[in-house]
């Protein structure tokens, strides 16, 4: 199952349209976030959402804004004018939720608010300082 959550910061603020069959909403945006090693830039990706969800999100998001969103990667091949195809991923949105705790959902599914508690994990515990005898071998 292809399932996505990923905490991110909105860098290009969403940009609405609308499809020429049915005249569905199409929010695009891109998002970046915190690469694996502390010495790389951070990463970015294109998002998407359809239908009333891409409405919510351009009319609630923008640069800046800090989100979790959950959804399904997709990976698009693009022919280059050099002559090679090139891969790109993107993140295809049903849910997100702002850092003050609001959920937008795909509309499928109900909206919800949930208040969002800080999760504080225990400190570690404390070792004592023992010298261990050297194993004879």
């Amino acid at each position: 199952m292809n399932s996505c959550v990923l905490f991110a910061e909105v860098i290009q603020g969403p940009e609405l349209r609308y499809t020429q069959e049915n005249q569905m909403a199409v929010a695009t945006m891109v998002v970046q976030f915190a690469s694996l090693r502390s010495e790389e830039p951070p990463m970015s990706l294109r998002t998407v959402a359809w239908g009333n969800l891409g409405q919510k999100m351009h009319a609630e998001c923008k640069v800046g804004d800090r989100l979790i969103l959950e959804g399904r990667l997709k990976m698009d091949t693009i022919d280059r004018p050099e002559g090679f195809k090139e891969k790109r991923a993107e993140l295809v949105v049903s849910r997100f939720y702002t850092v003050d705790g609001n959920i937008v959902d795909h509309p499928a599914q109900p909206a919800a608010t949930v208040p969002v508690t800080p999760r504080v994990a225990p400190p570690p515990p404390e070792f004592e300082d023992i010298s261990l005898d050297e194993v004879p071998f």
